[in-house]
């Protein structure tokens, strides 16, 4: 029992804090060995092609917003393709892209989730680069130009923007968002500089369009797969996070969580779709960053959690050592803080005290229940939008970050 709790808690430790250091310390050997890896230079007389698109559903309340921000990018207009689809869209979304001829709008009736809307586009696009990003999200003015200098290194395949979260007052759980993907950030920047970020982030990432491959149509989590697969060819994954995508957090704790249940279940759809990545001996460092980076949080982590308790109630009640005691009275108190989080959270009350007991078990729950929901063939493709909270971000007469 006591060799179950202390593999337990390895596992864990290294999932969420023991990863991150062991690639800090592998980032700085690289550093010594063949130094920081250098940023290509831009060559603004000679950058390429670019067409950014947009699958945008039902989106008619911040599409001005949206279309306003995009076409305040710093990037040559003669150089750059704006390509919207507003499949299966029933309120006003076509007719007000359609005001905009600088924008090409593809539309139908029939919804059959993004990633259908996105082969559509990818049919009709030419150029070299294709960027991809969310309706309801707002890129820095020179994001496009961020990005495209690591397309000269022929190595790169892919490049992921960063995700930021406009924090203003808000909930325990949308609260531990921002948290979250501030070490999440951190994390990307390490991968991508010992090799390669494993998964883009669908608010903003980009992909050589000779490298774009169409994933099947149930795909839960599009962006995850595309980039991967493109990993999975032997091309690196790299994160910009001077290109970031700026969003609102969501509602509240239940459209959080709606959302991070689809995450989970999509997050196990690819595990079992992308096996030959979880073999070192074909790919031994994109393998090792795809275990410990992804494959542990959304398999068995949130378990050995659950396990890592019990096996810590079952030694205390079966010997009287104090060590073990204060480990049981540590996980309590800790759950009982996420507890306490959720009643505030219920209440509309923030405490910043329990934003990471409350965040950190609202993930592993939501982890949980996808993989539930995936397995029992409950989550469709098609995406579900959570609701926003509405903020000045969102009524901003100048959006760009």
């Amino acid at each position: 029992m006591i060799f179950l709790f202390w593999l337990c808690f390895f596992l864990v430790f290294y999932t969420f804090l023991g990863y991150g250091i062991l690639l800090f310390v592998l980032v700085q050997l690289r550093r010594i060995l063949f130094g920081k890896r250098p940023l290509p230079p831009l060559d603004k007389n000679n950058l390429p092609t670019l067409t950014l698109v947009v699958a945008a559903y039902n989106e008619a309340g911040i599409l001005d917003t949206k279309i306003k921000n995009t076409l305040e990018l710093n990037y040559p207009k003669d150089r750059l393709q704006l390509l919207f689809v507003t499949d299966g869209s029933t309120d006003a979304s076509p007719e007000i892209i359609g005001q905009y001829p600088e924008i090409r709008l593809l539309h139908k009736k029939e919804r059959q989730g993004k990633i259908h809307a996105i082969h559509r586009a990818m049919k009709e696009v030419t150029s070299e680069i294709v960027v991809f990003t969310d309706a309801n999200t707002y890129l820095n003015r020179d994001a496009l130009l961020k990005i495209v200098p690591h397309y000269t290194d022929p190595t790169v395949g892919a490049v992921s923007g960063e995700k930021r979260v406009w924090v203003d007052g808000i909930t325990d759980a949308t609260a531990g968002e921002g948290l979250y993907w501030h070490y999440e950030s951190t994390l990307k920047k390490w991968d991508s500089e010992l090799y390669s970020v494993v998964g883009a982030a669908g608010e903003l990432f980009s992909v050589r369009r000779q490298l774009y491959e169409d994933v099947p149509p149930d795909t839960i989590l599009d962006d995850f797969m595309i980039s991967m697969r493109i990993a999975a060819r032997g091309y690196r994954v790299v994160y910009e996070p001077q290109a970031y995508a700026l969003e609102t957090p969501s509602e509240d704790v239940n459209e959080e969580l709606k959302r991070k249940i689809r995450i989970a279940a999509g997050g196990i759809q690819s595990i079992l779709r992308l096996k030959p990545l979880l073999n070192p001996l074909r790919y031994p460092l994109l393998s090792f960053q795809y275990i410990s980076h992804r494959v542990l949080r959304w398999t068995i982590t949130p378990f050995l959690l659950i396990v890592m308790l019990v096996t810590n109630g079952l030694i205390v009640l079966s010997s009287d050592q104090m060590f073990y005691q204060l480990l049981l009275i540590g996980q309590i108190s800790f759950y009982l803080a996420a507890l306490l989080g959720w009643i505030f959270e219920q209440r509309k009350m923030s405490v910043k005290l329990l934003y990471v007991p409350f965040y950190f078990s609202f993930m592993n729950y939501a982890v949980i229940a996808g993989i539930f929901r995936y397995f029992g063939g409950k989550q469709a493709a098609a995406w579900e939008k959570a609701k926003r909270k509405n903020t000045d971000l969102d009524n901003s007469s100048s959006p760009n970050p």
